[in-house]
């Protein structure tokens, strides 16, 4: 195992000493988050902690079979708590309706991987250069001697499966894939996990990703891919928002494209960007921050307020101007 920061060693101190402890996460929850939080909850109770856990938006269907116990709730007014985690969430803000209910706590952990995350908390873990925070949950287990479980495994082997494009995108590193394989070892059921994840989707989505096809353009000679989902989209696939995780993989796959884009209406005037980058030249993460977001150098979002269409022209020629950039190095 690697030496254990300082930094550990507080939050291992923390946790240790806590009697009730609760684990939140971000937004719209993906599979890095609700698998690490709940491959957390699991580690902490396995020693005896009196765990929560909290997220504002409820468990992607696609996940359910992470959660049997359905420990995974939405946040209640009046609890008190020694100490709060929050795993993968770059900001306060991305804790949504959740952060108003853990204010009466002792300290506030705080576990990421994302480069832009703000240090919101007492004590704050941040290593960008992981790829997962299921990556950094498995090492805190390792180092703190908590024993992973096979349920555990499953949790944390499909954060660290999501958040790497199952170990395809540049940010995989040899340590991931071997956090993978002790995972595996540990109990994971791998073709179970890609059975659930990559492998099933309802029909409702194949709909969705019909749309994308018909409706994604090509700007900057073929170089940004893009397309819009709206309300109105949603309503006619009988998809809903969730189910759009992971379709801009599939404009970012085509040969040439170097950024994708995805514009999704939130409410009329305003907008939630997810971006993707397949050159280490471009720093999506820079672009994200433009609109006051954030994430990673090939993966980032933001949300944006404003006419949709100023929106568009104001991302694409950002896009277009670190493009040119690169071009005259």
């Amino acid at each position: 195992m690697k030496p254990v920061p300082k930094t550990v060693e507080r939050i291992i101190d923390v946790l240790t000493a806590a009697r009730t402890v609760c684990v939140v996460g971000h937004v719209r929850p993906d599979g890095d988050c609700v698998g690490s939080q709940l491959g957390l909850a699991m580690a902490l109770e396995s020693i005896g902690k009196e765990v929560t856990v909290w997220n504002q938006d409820p468990m992607p269907d696609k996940l359910r079979f992470l959660d049997t116990e359905k420990r995974l709730r939405r946040p209640q007014s009046g609890r008190e708590f020694d100490v709060v985690v929050a795993v993968d969430c770059a900001s306060h803000e991305r804790l949504g309706t959740v952060a108003n209910h853990i204010e009466k706590r002792g300290t506030l952990i705080n576990i990421d991987h994302h480069a832009s995350n703000d240090r919101y908390g007492d004590i704050n873990w941040v290593s960008p250069r992981e790829p997962s925070s299921g990556e950094l949950v498995h090492d805190l287990c390792k180092w703190a001697g908590w024993k992973i479980n096979p349920q555990m495994a499953s949790c944390l082997f499909t954060a660290v499966s999501t958040d790497t494009g199952s170990f395809q995108y540049a940010s995989t590193t040899p340590d991931t894939l071997r956090t993978a394989a002790d995972l595996v070892e540990d109990g994971a059921e791998l073709a179970h996990i890609c059975q659930e994840v990559y492998q099933s989707y309802p029909m409702t989505r194949v709909k969705l990703l019909r749309h994308v096809y018909n409706r994604f353009h090509l700007v900057h000679a073929n170089r940004t891919a893009y397309f819009w989902l709206k309300k109105a989209d949603y309503q006619r696939t009988g998809a809903s928002t969730e189910e759009s995780e992971g379709l801009i993989d599939h404009i970012r796959a085509i040969e040439g494209v170097i950024v994708a884009v995805v514009f999704e209406e939130i409410q009329p005037e305003l907008t939630r960007l997810s971006f993707r980058s397949k050159d280490d030249a471009i720093n999506v993460n820079e672009i994200a921050q433009l609109f006051g977001g954030g994430g990673h150098k090939a993966a980032a979002g933001a949300r944006v307020a404003g006419k949709p269409l100023s929106i568009q022209r104001r991302v694409l020629n950002a896009i277009r101007r670190r493009m040119d950039a690169k071009s005259s190095k």
